[in-house]
């Protein structure tokens, strides 16, 4: 496997359409559902969710061969909803604490080279230096290509849905970073 050096930085207007390709990829190919509205707006217009809010960032893999994003990684200042979520996780992780990770999506073809780890080191990075968030969280699907793995090793389960929701819930797997 050829080695690829990569930067990790804040995305910049000329890395947003690359970052809107790896994140549409990603709910296209990685999840199946393809684009739906209600849970993709930011992806559509990830300037006014993570680039225009003082406490919001979106952060950029650009792959220095080439130029290309690689991968990315976002974080805003809104805690889980409920609903859908269960009542306690919501009341668990308040907006305006709580820095929930998002969007941490790596292409296909740039995968298994350390890229998400060193995003999320960024991303949590972000979130201590604001000095307003107590918590990091995030949510994942199950299914989703090395996401399980891959937040086993940052962070630890709060609520696996398949479990412990009756019916599964939406089978998401709910996860806190460690953020002291």
């Amino acid at each position: 496997m050829q080695m690829h050096d990569y930067s990790i930085r804040t995305a910049t207007p000329g890395d947003i359409d690359g970052a809107r390709v790896v994140m549409l990829d990603a709910v296209y190919r990685d999840f199946g559902t393809g684009f739906v509205p209600r849970w993709h707006a930011d992806i559509i217009d990830p300037v006014s969710f993570y680039v225009e809010p003082p406490r919001h960032t979106l952060l950029v893999a650009v792959d220095e061969r080439d130029g290309t994003v690689a991968a990315t990684g976002a974080l805003d200042a809104r805690g889980p909803a409920h609903p859908p979520n269960p009542r306690w996780l919501a009341e668990r992780f308040p907006s305006g604490e709580t820095a929930q990770l998002r969007r941490v999506y790596v292409s296909s073809g740039h995968r298994r080279r350390g890229l998400a780890r060193r995003l999320v080191a960024g991303l949590v990075d972000f979130a201590r230096a604001d000095g307003g968030y107590r918590s990091v969280y995030l949510h994942t699907y199950p299914h989703s290509p090395g996401a399980m793995g891959l937040w086993r090793s940052q962070g630890k389960v709060v609520c696996d849905e398949r479990e412990e929701v009756p019916g599964g819930g939406s089978g998401v797997v709910h996860f806190e970073i460690p953020f002291a």
